[in-house]
């Protein structure tokens, strides 16, 4: 029997560990802006000059990983990435209360995304820095889908990510990254502010700068115009959809983080051959 080559461990240990990244993403998609709301609040209530009721320990780690419904601690055995969900058949283990289908879905779709970028870039830094740059678009476009939120505590590391892995150029130049963070910023915020000046109604939400501001650190300025067309033109199409088909107001605001992440990803992958078309190359 021969032995695997280098890279094929790589894509297979990749989409093992995705799997395994995929069920504490789910944690994080859950609890962060759980986090970040009792904060708030907390701060609220020290500028208004109350005292913050005590609360119980809340965080990514703790408590321990329970069922929503009954309040039963889920075993080690029963969160198996993917294969726990369908062997207990989408229910909880102790009181048979349907469990969520995102949760296998996030699971599956980390792991098959983190060997196909593994397969995609090989083994090396790229193959790596694009694996934990999509874990960070994966869970911030379900968050954003959830609670219109793109949170700093995870936009911001993953802007400064981005220009420490240029140093080596690994995706763009370093100078073409830090003018895509740049960049990438201010482009959403002119918008903003002539969508605002215009209307007098917020278009989109400052997360959405920091996310494209993210984007081109990674991938450099070159990438700005084609994720900002791809990810305008899927979130239009999307938007339609769900108008004409009642699912949504037309005042409903529209996450758009979860189509830049699209677009980001898509950039990623083949990001020279649009820059090209572009004629950015």
């Amino acid at each position: 029997m021969m032995p695997l080559a280098p890279d094929t461990i790589f894509v297979l240990v990749a989409g093992m560990v995705g799997l395994m990244v995929g069920s504490f993403l789910n944690v994080v998609i859950h609890r962060l802006p759980r986090m970040l709301q009792a904060q708030w609040e907390a701060q609220a209530a020290e500028v208004e000059g109350r005292t913050p009721p005590e609360q119980p320990r809340y965080n990514l780690w703790l408590p321990p990983s329970q069922c929503p419904s009954c309040g039963s601690g889920i075993r080690p055995l029963h969160n198996i990435p993917v294969l726990s969900y369908l062997a207990l058949r989408g229910r909880c283990a102790q009181c048979a209360a349907r469990i969520s289908p995102r949760y296998p879905v996030v699971e599956a779709l980390t792991g098959v995304l983190s060997a196909w970028l593994a397969l995609h870039f090989g083994w090396g830094l790229a193959g790596a820095g694009a694996i934990v740059l999509t874990w960070f678009l994966i869970a911030l476009s379900f968050i954003d889908a959830d609670t219109t939120l793109l949170p700093d505590d995870m936009t911001l590391p993953l802007l400064w990510l981005g220009l420490l892995i240029n140093i080596f150029a690994t995706f763009a130049p370093l100078r073409d990254a830090v003018i895509g963070a740049a960049a990438g910023y201010l482009c959403l915020w002119l918008v903003y502010w002539g969508f605002k000046l215009a209307t007098g109604r917020e278009g989109m939400g400052y997360g959405d700068f920091k996310l494209l501001a993210a984007l081109g650190a990674w991938l450099g300025w070159k990438m700005l115009l084609p994720i900002v067309l791809l990810s305008s033109l899927a979130g239009a199409l999307i938007g339609i959809v769900l108008i004409i088909l009642a699912r949504r107001g037309r005042n409903i605001p529209i996450p758009f983080g979860p189509y830049l992440a699209i677009a980001g990803f898509i950039a990623l992958l083949y990001g020279h051959g649009i820059a090209a078309y572009f004629a950015l190359e």
